[in-house]
């Protein structure tokens, strides 16, 4: 597994614009940085903190999480707020996000402070439709977290993190889903954190506490782990002309220094599914 670029807090959110490269963010220094295709790193948005999960949007701008979802234009000043946190029954900001192939937003919620030491509190799974209306669609998720949709888009997943579990929802025509049952379970201290979709409908998840990424076969049942070397793996992206360069970022905790995020790349065995942008109104 190479190592690509490192110094970073907590990097979440990777993102892969075939015309430009990769987005990522660094949660606990703030910032959205560019990986473009040389493997240049560039700072494509300043300050911006708490990002956990991102999207390209059809316009050329991004879809930033954090406190509120909001779009984004690197090297534009301002924002324009999608779903803000009071717009969510309790909630107080947001975590990981992804689309469907019609350009839909699902972002789950965040009921309390991860790193503040609250009291846990389930946070909800949220729509944002392409007309800009928005959906409460789940709810009791203790730590949501990575969320992608299947090659035919009749399933979404989605990770819980307090709950050791990735979850799976039935998809109607119309975003919204069926009850969830349990997809996966990661095993006793392992954490679910990002994932993505791979074209022969496989599931890949980061282990923020196992140092792998676990691969799942569609069933649920476990295919194998990717062995990474740093502990906190927070979460990954399929990327390359092929969609076959899978880069795997991770935190700081556990690594030899204070801020040892990096973003890792490796080839896979199979290709990623593309992730389609967003459409909603802005």
């Amino acid at each position: 597994m190479q190592e690509i670029a490192t110094g970073y807090g907590l990097i979440e959110g990777p993102v892969w614009d075939p015309a430009k490269g990769l987005y990522f963010s660094d949660v606990m220094n703030g910032g959205v940085f560019l990986l473009d295709r040389a493997d240049k790193v560039t700072l494509a948005v300043p300050k911006r903190r708490g990002i956990g999960g991102m999207a390209l949007h059809a316009d050329g701008g991004l879809v930033v999480g954090g406190r509120d979802i909001v779009h984004v234009r690197p090297g534009v000043e301002g924002s324009t707020t999608l779903l803000a946190a009071s717009d969510t029954p309790g909630g107080i900001g947001f975590n990981d996000l992804t689309t469907d192939a019609a350009g839909r937003i699902y972002v789950g919620s965040l009921a309390f402070r991860v790193f503040g030491g609250d009291t846990p509190k389930p946070g909800h799974l949220h729509l944002i439709d392409l007309d800009g209306s928005k959906r409460t669609i789940s709810d009791g998720v203790m730590l949501t977290n990575g969320l992608g949709v299947s090659p035919d888009g009749k399933r979404l997943y989605h990770c819980d993190a307090r709950a050791e579990i990735v979850r799976v929802y039935d998809v109607a025509a119309d975003g919204s889903v069926g009850p969830w049952r349990v997809f996966a379970s990661m095993g006793a201290g392992h954490v679910p954190d990002g994932m993505k979709v791979a074209a022969d409908s496989s599931v890949w998840v980061a282990d923020a506490h196992g140092g792998r990424v676990a691969v799942f076969n569609p069933d649920g049942s476990h295919r194998k782990d990717l062995a990474v070397p740093l502990p906190m793996v927070t979460s990954l992206c399929f990327a390359g002309d092929d969609m076959r360069d899978l880069y795997v970022v991770t935190g700081s905790r556990g690594g030899p220094k204070e801020n040892c995020g990096t973003v890792f790349r490796v080839r896979a065995d199979v290709p990623g599914l593309p992730l389609a942008p967003a459409r909603t109104k802005v």
